[in-house]
Order: structure tokens, then C-alpha cells, then sequence
């Protein structure tokens, strides 16, 4: 092995130690957006909105229930109409996560729910990231600048904690999810399955570097 060879695997150890203990300080946080107080209200727009950060552990049953109806709602028939299909028992079932954190957004004035974003701190293909499963917003608030407050949300936490991408997938017949995406700056990732092959989704991320 060449010299310049042990100068790269070292400093690509060094990194990886880096990263890793990046994701398990953000871990350790019960509620990684505490200290963020200016994503804890969203008042625009006509919305009224308290917006809270759990672990799935810590979630209302009746909430996750809720987030499960409004993803059936939202996407299921994108799902239906693409090879993947609408598999309820998966996504209940990924709804439920151990690791799963909730941001979810909620009507000051009715208590209702109004929307939330499933995530997780991640090693994603070698890289420290803020994985987004999950981004849904109820009919009655979209086109109110609420999606793109959470996701804003996720990307201070990701910087906050040094993740270097925030990472999520889109079905590609979400033609409204890709442009809104877009114009948020995210971008299909590498590691997005290659074009010529028959994938039904995508898979996009924006540095936070």
C-alpha cells in the first residue's frame, strides 16, 4: 500500500468516526428540536399551527392512526397506480418504527392535526444523514408553506447535528412531490436506482454541507 493510499483509508476512518458519533449524539436527544423554537409555531398563511418533535415511542396510538389515514389518503393512489401498489400492513407497520421521530404539526384553535414528517439520523450509504420518510400534510393546509416549514425543520436539526444530507424518497408519479422537492433544492441522489431500470420511485437529497 502506497503512502497516499494510507493517508486516504485513515482519513476515511477518521470520517466515518466523525459521522458515526454525529448520528449517536443525535440519537441520545429525546427531542432534537428543543432548542430550534422558531419551528415550534407556524403562523402563516391563515395557519395557527403548534408543531412538536417525538420518538414514536412517545407518539399518541390515536396520532399514528391518524398519520397512517392521511399517507392512504394522500398517496395511496399514486401507490395503486405504480408497481409498487398500496400495501397497508407495510406502511402501518413502517409508520410503527421503533426508531421512527414524528414532527407533527397541529391546528392551534381545533387540536387537529394538520401534518407530520417520519425521520430518522442515519448512515446512509457511508454518509451521516437525516433520513425523511415521511412528509404529509392534510388536505386543508397544503399550498400554505407548511411542507416546506417542516422540511426547513429537518435541515436546521441535520446542520445542528452535523448530517451531511437530508435524504427521502419520492414515488415518480408524485409529479407535484418532485416539483415541490425541486424547488426546495433537493435532487435526485446517487444512489437513486439508475433511470433505465423500472423503479417506481426516487430517491433525492440535498446537502448540508
Amino acid at each position: 500500500m502506497s503512502a497516499l493510499e494510507e493517508i486516504t483509508n485513515s482519513n476515511s476512518a477518521m470520517l466515518a468516526t466523525i459521522q458515526q458519533k454525529a448520528i449517536e449524539k443525535a440519537n441520545r436527544q429525546v427531542n432534537p428540536m428543543v432548542e430550534f423554537t422558531d419551528f415550534l409555531k407556524y403562523d402563516q398563511n391563515g395557519c395557527e399551527l403548534d408543531l412538536y418533535c417525538r420518538k414514536k415511542v412517545d407518539m399518541d396510538p390515536k396520532t399514528l392512526k391518524w398519520a397512517f389515514k392521511l399517507a392512504e389518503r394522500n398517496v395511496g393512489p399514486q401507490y395503486k397506480s405504480c408497481s409498487l401498489g398500496w400495501q397497508p400492513k407495510i406502511k402501518q407497520a413502517d409508520l410503527n418504527k421503533a426508531w421512527a421521530r414524528y414532527v407533527v404539526a397541529v391546528d392551534r384553535k381545533t387540536k387537529k392535526p394538520a401534518g407530520y414528517s417520519m425521520f430518522r439520523f442515519d448512515l446512509d450509504y457511508g454518509r451521516s444523514v437525516v433520513y425523511c420518510y415521511e412528509m404529509q400534510v392534510d388536505s386543508e393546509y397544503q399550498r400554505k408553506g407548511l411542507g416546506a416549514f417542516m422540511l426547513q425543520a429537518l435541515e436546521t436539526m441535520a446542520r445542528h447535528y452535523g448530517m451531511e444530507r437530508v435524504v427521502l424518497t419520492v414515488l415518480k408519479n408524485n409529479h407535484d412531490g418532485m416539483r415541490f422537492y425541486k424547488k426546495l433544492g433537493y435532487d435526485v441522489d446517487e444512489t437513486s436506482p439508475d433511470k433505465s431500470d423500472m423503479e417506481a420511485y426516487e430517491i433525492m437529497s440535498k446537502s448540508m454541507l
